[in-house]
This record gives C-alpha cells, structure tokens and sequence, in this order.
C-alpha cells in the first residue's frame, strides 16, 4: 500500500509553489496588506490560469475535478507565502456547497464562474458552529433576516453562500436588496472577513443543502485552514533557521549556541507529524465518510495549537528583529493566528470531537 503523494499531485504542489515564489513575494503582499485591499487581483488570476479557483469543480463545469487532499497541497503553498487570494471560501467550500446541494441549473450557473475565477463567493457559516449574541440568521418566506459575522472571502465576494439556523444553505448575490455587507480587517491583513445584515433578502435555496452538507464543507475548510497553518509554520521555521546562521552574538553565530539548536528542533519536530495527519484528514474528506469530521477537527485542532508554538518560537529566535516590520515576520505570525480561530478555535473543536466519540457530558 502507498502512504504517499502521487507524482501528479507532488506536481500540482510544485507547480503552485513555483508560481507563488515568483509571484508573491513579501513585498507584493506587503503592499497588497498595507492598502487594505481584499486581495490581489493579479495573483488570483494567475491562480486561476494554473487551474487552482476550480480544483474542486467537477471536470463538467470547467473546473479540475480533484479531491480536498489536492486541495489542501494547494493550501500549503498559499499559507507558506500568505497569499492575499480568497480561497478558502471561494475555491474549496462554495464549489462544495454547490456540487454536494445546488440544483442542475445552479451549478451551471455558478460553478464555471467560480472556477475560472471571475466570481468570488463569500461563506456565512459561523452561527453554525457557534452564534455569538444577535447573531443567525432565520428564513422566512425565503427572504432572510439576521446577521452573519466572520464572513470568508466576504470583502471581494460577489455571491455569498449563507447557513441559516436549520442548517439550510442558500445563495445571496452581493447587490441584493437588504444586504448590507461591512468589511472588517482583522488581524491578518492578507485575509480580512466580512459582516452581513439580513433585512427580508431575497435568498435562492440549494435543494439538497442540510445538516450533513453544511458539516461537510465546515470540515473541508478547517482542514484547509490547518494546511495553511503548517505551510506558514515550515516558512516561519525556515526563516528563523536562516536568521541563526546570519546572527551574531558574543563573536559566534547564534545558531552555534546549543540554546538556539534547541528551539529550531523543537518546532521542526512539532511541524512534521503535522503532515501526515493533514493528508489522512483530506483523504477521509472524499474517501472515507465515517471518519471525515472526527479527522477534520482532530487536524484543526492539533495545527491550532502546533501553528501557535512555532509562531512565538520562531520570533523568539529572531530576538528583537522578529517585532519589526523589516523583516515581515509578523504576516505569517497573524495568518497563524487567524487560522486558529476562523470556523472554531482549538477548544470548541476538541470539544465537538469529544462528542462524536461519545465522550460529551451535561451537567449543571
């Protein structure tokens, strides 16, 4: 049995990783960053050229059909040069949402869109997983109303796919009456989210949208979340390696003293199990249904919490430099963050794998 990449997909890594290092270097995202801007247009469309906005799409409607495993390759590489690109709600969970619920006729018209990259599709699925006070939103009459926070890809979407609380899905086009969509920058200015207001829009069921559905396209963006922890984790601990084989202190490189050697090894040996856990968890998205939500929290989880330490240890390496703006570290240090706390932090997710295994409990 092969526990490994095939060549295609190692391929289809390297292709993405080549044209991220040529394209997106720090200073394009700094600059993309530093404007506020949602994202940068010229890397998506270069993106979309090499077939990345459509990797799930189904061959039919123009996309490349893959898997989330080839997905969450992807996700490696964008996390690894922080990206400014809207693909996790655009990319992964809304052509999702429409292949797993839409109808014939809103697959059509959605899905060719979505993967030539000339439609960005925001995803309003927070309450689901936990609503904050005055927050859901409800349906009536299938007009909606209620408000939707951590909106992904929300600033640049043109079409937004929204939960309500029955864990129905519908499809909001961003200039429908009612909607009123305010951008917020978070953290992460590589990545900011959007807030939407509800007041009686006209909203486009997906048939088959339920329960399941909705569970599914929250897994495969947490895993494409976790992948893109890792992949700015492996940059970071590069970086800091780098960093102690240029540094000096006391006459000696810092990466000499045995303190240091320590700290690297330590992250290094965090990141690599991280690996395989990922591939397991993205293989069980499209092979292995029984085991797809326990492994997707399991992956979000664990990266949460593994992207965390090596953030704060690859800056404590860099010492003082690592707080500057000169040196960028901080990019990777908020995507890291962001990752861990979009479609539920560490703790809410281990809590949800505890009750799939049975080990939920009430009491007062």
């Amino acid at each position: 049995m092969e526990f490994a990449l095939s060549e295609e997909q190692r391929l289809l890594q390297d292709s993405v990783g080549r044209f991220l290092e040529e394209n997106s270097a720090l200073d394009v995202v700094r600059v993309t960053a530093e404007a506020h801007a949602p994202l940068s247009r010229d890397i998506w469309s270069g993106l979309a050229e090499l077939g990345v906005a459509g990797v799930l799409v189904p061959e039919a409607h123009g996309g490349l059909g893959l898997g989330v495993l080839e997905a969450a390759l992807i996700s490696e590489m964008l996390g690894r040069c922080v990206v400014p690109v809207p693909f996790v709600g655009t990319a992964v969970m809304a052509p999702m949402a429409l292949a797993l619920a839409g109808s014939e006729t809103q697959k059509q018209a959605w899905l060719p869109r979505l993967a030539s990259g000339d439609v960005i599709a925001g995803v309003a699925v927070t309450e689901v997983i936990g609503a904050r006070d005055g927050a859901g939103v409800t349906v009536k009459n299938g007009k909606l109303t209620g408000k939707a926070l951590f909106v992904i890809d929300g600033p640049s979407a043109d079409l937004f796919v929204v939960a309500d609380g029955a864990k129905s899905l519908y499809l909001v086009e961003a200039g429908a009456a009612g909607l009123t969509r305010t951008d917020l920058t978070t953290i992460d200015l590589t990545r900011p989210v959007s807030e939407l207001s509800f007041d009686n829009v006209d909203a486009e069921l997906l048939p088959e949208g339920d329960g399941q559905v909705v569970d599914q396209i929250i897994d495969a963006g947490r895993i494409m979340l976790a992948t893109d922890t890792l992949g700015a984790g492996n940059r970071m601990l590069e970086m800091a390696v780098a960093y102690a084989k240029e540094r000096k202190q006391f006459g000696r490189l810092i990466g000499s003293f045995q303190a240091v050697k320590h700290l690297c090894a330590e992250m290094a040996a965090e990141l690599e199990p991280c690996r395989s856990l990922i591939w397991y968890a993205a293989y069980a998205q499209d092979e292995l249904p029984d085991e797809r939500r326990l492994m997707a929290c399991h992956a979000k989880a664990h990266l949460s919490e593994t992207g965390r330490f090596v953030a704060r240890t690859a800056t404590e390496v860099h010492g003082g430099m690592g707080f500057t703006d000169l040196l960028g570290l901080h990019y990777w240090f908020k995507r890291i963050g962001l990752d861990r706390q979009l479609l539920g932090g560490p703790e809410r997710v281990r809590e949800e794998a505890a009750r799939l295994q049975g080990w939920g409990f009430t009491g007062s």
